[in-house]
């Protein structure tokens, strides 16, 4: 049966747990009706929402759908009873509304960026719906927290029984793995390929640390080991950037046993012993230690026993975890959002189409969600598509299924066929990414209701409406702040750039050390894993990522410099030289390059190898003229 599910295009995995969700969607949705709630096909896509591949997912998920959805539905509420008062208050207080939202959903992570978009776009559902009755208006924000609840216990419920555990083991052993790959390579001298070595290691670190926050979902103890794997992962980016500058050579024979030592220890699953491993390295000390490594192997030593099982809290001496916000991009998405909004809710006021507030409601949603995706703008074709045919979906069901119905019983008993259609399109390579959406509006369009109203035009203008959301949003994406995997790297970049400028021009950079250096990691790894959808972007930002590194970690090298008693006048006045140039190397990356190479020939040969890089990856790092 595998075999040939497989060779019609289907993934029987995805076949099985969509099956599993559209059982529960339909299960939600004759539950809600059954409850007498007056929009039961509400929880059907509460369920396709909330459902998750696996249980701490399931339920951190479902939390933050019904957080949204009560703060959505309050604020929904609100704007409606406003508009009693006047109607452009509607459109101007949901353009607020989404653009606040859309904003707080670029600068946060995991599933709380999900609640604060969907309380948006809950608003807009509450508000947009049954605008034209606001003495309804609090029944329909109950009705809407209820229907959503009713779907989130039965997703959760299903799901829980059948969605398996997080494999936090698999993610160990990945990281054991290149945390042993690490030690390796800086246990030996530097490959001919070393650039590419290094290239391939730091994209797997970026792959690792993204995969954390889903690993973290739904559990208290699951989190303190992502903290603690996020903490092993920048020490790891420390030592890489240690190795880098040694050059081909390494100085103690004995640092690059206890180094291989480490890492042989690892591949066996053996943490404490790879600690001990490390520890012993920085205690040898004296002339047999390189330079530069205690400082770099004792973080990764504590960082390995606060990971271990049984391993003690998290160390103090652990960098802070400052995570990248994206302020730059929240703004323009909440500009994007408001405006978009504002201009046509102002053409639906004036024009009275009857049918607007589903596009107004479709951009409240395309508009905030889709802002957080890496590449909204090529989204959007798949959205359409979804759309598309949950529209014709509803309509058939609307307009061939439902006049067949005697009941509103038997009109409930028809819409299930159309819902259990849903798993064969997120099933299909060709239909997976347009799934979701003719899920969600196949429901959206059916309320049931009996005896039956409207005509065929109404509903067509309405799915007409709908359609024209994904497409309207696709040319905002476009015109408006244009979203694009390119564009979303060139602005991490800048703003690692201005990070860099500032720490070099920074007096108490030393003091606060750890946090530039995790703003800058973190970012670093950002940069790497939004690039890595086209490869030729990928190995650029790679590149340039380990350029940025080695920038920052000659920065910090040189205010060490100048804040070291035992350095001579004049190589503190070639550091302070450096610091000054490097803090305008934006402008002027030739002088730059030049101080840090005057610099690098006063050196010792580890500390010089090091300064050279910085100054030779300048070339990549400076903005294009």
């Amino acid at each position: 049966m595998t075999a040939f599910l497989a060779t019609a295009g289907f993934d029987a995995g995805r076949l099985s747990y969509a099956a599993r969700t559209a059982v529960a969607a339909a299960l939600a949705f004759v539950l809600a009706w059954l409850l007498g709630l007056e929009h039961p096909q509400w929880a059907g896509m509460a369920v396709w929402a909330a459902s998750q591949p696996t249980r701490g997912q399931l339920i951190e998920k479902s939390l933050f759908r019904v957080l949204g959805t009560v703060v959505g539905s309050i604020a929904g509420v609100l704007l409606v009873l406003g508009a009693q008062y006047d109607t452009s208050l509607l459109v101007i207080g949901l353009a607020l509304w989404v653009a606040l939202c859309t904003g707080a959903g670029n600068l946060l992570r995991g599933f709380v960026c999900y609640g604060a978009v969907l309380a948006g776009y809950t608003a807009a559902m509450v508000a947009l719906l049954d605008a034209a009755h606001p003495d309804r208006v609090l029944a329909l924000g109950a009705d809407r927290m209820a229907t959503v609840l009713t779907g989130v216990i039965v997703a959760a419920l299903i799901g829980y029984v059948f969605a398996p555990p997080a494999d936090g083991g698999g993610l160990r052993r990945g990281v054991l793995a290149l945390l042993a790959d690490l030690l390796a390579r800086a246990a030996r001298p530097a490959p001919a390929d070393a650039e590419a070595v290094d290239q391939a290691l730091l994209h797997r670190i970026a792959e690792a640390e993204e995969l954390l926050d889903q690993h973290g979902a739904g559990s208290i103890r699951s989190r303190h080991m992502v903290r603690a794997t996020r903490d092993l992962l920048i020490a790891a980016i420390a030592l890489l950037l240690w190795r880098r500058g040694r050059g081909r050579s390494f100085e103690s024979a004995a640092s690059a046993a206890g180094l291989q030592d480490a890492a042989e220890a690892l591949r066996a699953g053996q943490i404490g012993s790879a600690a001990r491993a490390l520890e012993e390295v920085c205690a040898a000390g004296g002339a047999e230690s390189e330079v530069g490594l205690d400082g770099t192997l004792a973080p990764l030593a504590e960082a390995l026993r606060s990971w271990s099982p049984e391993g003690p809290v998290r160390s103090e001496a652990a960098l802070p975890q400052v995570l990248h916000r994206d302020w730059v991009g929240a703004r323009e998405a909440m500009i994007r959002a408001g405006g978009m909004i504002l201009l046509f809710g102002a053409i639906w006021l004036a024009t009275g189409w009857s049918a607007g507030a589903y596009m107004l409601l479709g951009l409240s949603i395309m508009l905030s969600l889709f802002s957080t995706f890496p590449n909204p703008t090529g989204m959007m074709r798949f959205v359409f598509t979804g759309q598309l045919l949950g529209v014709l979906g509803a309509l058939a069901c609307r307009w061939l299924a439902w006049p067949l119905a005697g009941s509103e019983t038997q009109m409930i008993l028809l819409t299930l066929p159309f819902i259990l259609v849903g798993p064969f399109l997120v099933a299909h390579h060709r239909t997976t990414a347009a799934s979701f959406d003719y899920n969600m509006l196949l429901l959206l369009m059916l309320q049931p209701h009996w005896p039956l109203e409207g005509s065929f035009v109404q509903s067509a203008t309405a799915g007409i409406a709908v359609i024209a959301a994904p497409a309207t949003a696709y040319v905002a994406y476009r015109l408006v702040y244009p979203l694009s995997l390119r564009r979303r790297s060139e602005t991490l970049l800048a703003m690692m750039r201005h990070d860099l400028a500032d720490l070099a021009a920074d007096p108490r950079a030393l003091e606060r050390r750890k946090t530039w250096q995790a703003r800058l990691y973190h970012r670093t790894l950002r940069l790497v894993r939004v690039s890595e959808r086209s490869a030729r972007a990928n190995g650029q930002a790679l590149e340039v990522s380990l350029a940025l590194l080695t920038l920052g970690h000659a920065v910090l090298y040189c205010h060490g410099l100048l804040s070291d008693p035992q350095a001579s006048a004049s190589d503190r006045r070639a550091a302070r030289a450096a610091l000054a140039r490097v803090a305008r190397f934006r402008s002027q990356p030739e002088r730059a390059g030049s101080a840090l190479s005057r610099l690098a020939l006063r050196r010792r040969t580890g500390e010089a190898e090091m300064l050279r890089a910085a100054a030779a990856g300048l070339r990549l790092v400076a903005p294009v003229a």
